[in-house]
């Protein structure tokens, strides 16, 4: 090892499948020559492949499990199990250092690479996600070295302000990732309300509104849920989603139809121009713009239906679900919405035309969708009105 073979070795040398390039594993953390911590890196850094870095790192924690250098090794296995798509051991060893009260950046940022991965959003996740803004400033704000010249010192810096701007946006991206994985209503709101509180000046406002409304809407906490929803949209006004689920929410609970048609056409609009992303195959936009029109097209549909009671006049809502009810093929609980109303919609006009109420409604009663039992009670009065 030549001239440092007789210094103290810091582990900083170990950098694939590290979130950034300057980030270091094992923080504060070191390895003395010719100690079974020596040899145990030798032996990773020598390997061809992750399996025997693994095979290394293993052996270690079997035969030196009283080690200080443990919580270096549970992070090495923690990176390298990611590396390998090996999320659930990634995760078990890398929840031994959270157990140990061991943490540092590059942990965090692999063990939630770990958990996105893995699809597992729990207490430990979140409190992750929040301690990042902290473990960012302690491994992100370098200290001057002796020596330096000026220009190196500001490139040193702005290095690690990129690093540190790097670092923050993934947190928020996991924890936007994450949350959606949450089913307890709940606990949504309390991991949004730990997420403001630790990125207070996030830029993605937006979506933590509509995250809010999503599950105040969860909750069936419908002054709550508009309120977010509102200021979802005020924050980022082209959101196509939110305008959608906003105005869904308006037109289904009969509270403003009027803002439920004027988001649903401005979604329209929006949906009909979008752009496909680049590295998105054609079958998996289609997929998502037909989601995004069917969903307006069923809002718009559900206003006209509303004030067809007034009116009289049935057809422009039966062109609405009809539309709505061929583009939203991929999800089976708005189509069977769309097929639900579309019946109700042939029975409503003068005269009803049972024969395609009852084709509407046949379909939507096979369908997996909390409307098929109405459908299938609505089918049976048709069918008996139709003799």
């Amino acid at each position: 090892m030549g001239k440092l073979s007789q210094a103290v070795l810091m582990i900083c040398f170990f950098v694939w499948a590290l979130p950034s390039a300057a980030q270091t594993p094992c923080v504060g953390l070191s390895v003395v020559t010719n100690t079974p911590e020596d040899q145990l890196m030798l032996a990773v850094n020598g390997a061809d492949k992750p399996e025997e870095q693994i095979a290394a790192l293993e052996k270690f924690t079997q035969e030196h499990a009283d080690s200080k250098f443990m919580p270096c090794v549970y992070e090495y296995l923690t990176s390298t199990n990611v590396k390998l798509s090996n999320f659930d051991k990634a995760i078990e060893y890398g929840e031994k250092d959270l157990a140990a009260n061991y943490l540092d950046l590059n942990l965090a940022i692999t063990l939630l690479k770990a958990y996105i991965g893995a699809g597992k959003a729990n207490d430990a996740t979140f409190d992750l996600i929040a301690k990042g803004p902290d473990l960012i400033k302690k491994e992100m704000t370098p200290s001057k070295p002796a020596n330096i010249s000026d220009a190196d010192w500001q490139k040193m810096q702005e290095e690690a302000a990129t690093s540190a701007k790097d670092d923050r946006a993934f947190m928020e991206y996991a924890f936007f990732q994450l949350l959606p994985r949450v089913a307890d209503a709940s606990k949504r709101v309390q991991y949004l309300d730990g997420f403001v509180q630790a990125y207070p000046d996030t830029t993605n406002a937006g979506q933590v509104n509509f995250e809010y409304f999503i599950a105040y809407k969860m909750l069936g906490n419908t002054a709550k849920a508009e309120d977010y929803g509102e200021k979802s949209i005020a924050a980022d006004p082209n959101n196509i989603r939110a305008l959608n689920l906003v105005a869904d929410e308006y037109a289904s609970r009969q509270t403003n139809l009027d803002k439920a048609a004027t988001y649903a056409k401005k979604a329209l609009d929006l949906a009909t121009g979008m752009k496909k992303p680049e590295g998105e195959s054609d079958q998996q936009f289609k997929a998502e713009q037909n989601s995004l029109l069917g969903l307006a097209h069923l809002t718009l549909g559900y206003v006209a239906y509303q004030r067809a009671a007034k009116t009289k006049k049935f057809a422009p809502s039966i062109q609405e679900f009809n539309t709505a009810a061929d583009l939203l093929a991929a999800s089976p609980e708005y189509q069977g919405k769309a097929l639900y109303f579309l019946g109700y919609a042939y029975e409503a006009e003068y005269p009803p035309n049972h024969r395609l109420a009852i084709d509407a409604l046949t379909k939507a009663s096979g369908l997996q969708s909390s409307f098929a039992a109405p459908s299938r009670d609505l089918l049976a009065k048709v069918k008996k009105a139709a003799g």
